[in-house]
């Protein structure tokens, strides 16, 4: 694998993301927690949080227009492509309080942007990212098979197309909601330096290490560094 030389391009075609190449593309084991469990917790947790996400819901359509779900693209496993959902933590482009960010206030350089003041945010926006609220949604993603509880982040559309072919590594395994940059950091952390993370989560990926980054994924979350 590591003396491949790869040539692909990648094109969005009927909702998926193909990849083009003229290498043998190989499945990696999952060393990670087993899936079937990873399953069945994302289940127990929309149960037990079903009433809080039913205030959520309510809380956010009612400080602003539009659905209280974000539902957007993003880049899986080998390059499949599937429906991300947050809870909305932005005023819809159609809404009369919306205010297009400045490229230039941007807090970190790169392909993906990031605003420490991002006047889209709405009020509870703003707390539901300070709180990484927004993300048990993703739950429902892991139940479906989309993702899993630790992995690298799901990718954009135009940061895979930015991707070395080094970076292409983090398709081998299923993205997570939480994984190794989230607890050292999250948006403080330059992009460049997140992929080469997922990179050497991946390479030493098993049980115990999920396990960990799981555990203390709950003090990153209330420290709120980098949740913005």
């Amino acid at each position: 694998m590591n003396n491949t030389r790869i040539n692909f391009d990648a094109i969005k075609h009927s909702g998926r993301l193909y990849v083009q190449s003229n290498w043998l593309y190989y499945q990696k084991p999952d060393r990670g927690l087993p899936i079937v469990l990873q399953r069945i917790a994302a289940l127990l947790g929309i149960i037990i949080l079903s009433p809080l996400w039913a205030l959520l819901v309510i809380a956010i359509r009612m400080e602003s227009k539009g659905s209280a779900i974000y539902r957007q693209l993003r880049v899986g496993r080998h390059g499949q492509c599937f429906a991300f959902y947050k809870f909305r933590t932005m005023y819809c482009d159609d809404d009369p309080n919306y205010i297009e960010p400045d490229p230039k206030d941007s807090s970190r350089d790169g392909i993906c942007l990031k605003f420490k003041n991002d006047p889209r945010i709405t009020r509870i926006g703003g707390f539901l990212r300070r709180s990484s609220i927004d993300e048990l949604p993703q739950l429902w993603n892991v139940l479906k098979g989309d993702m899993a509880l630790v992995g690298p982040r799901p990718a954009l559309a135009q940061e895979f197309a930015q991707y070395s072919l080094a970076q292409m590594d983090r398709l081998k395994v299923l993205p997570g909601i939480t994984g190794i940059w989230q607890i050292s950091g999250r948006a403080d952390i330059p992009f460049e330096q997140q992929l080469e993370m997922d990179r050497q989560y991946i390479q030493s990926q098993s049980a115990l290490a999920d396990i960990k980054i799981l555990l203390l994924t709950i003090p990153a979350v209330i420290q709120a560094k980098g949740a913005y």
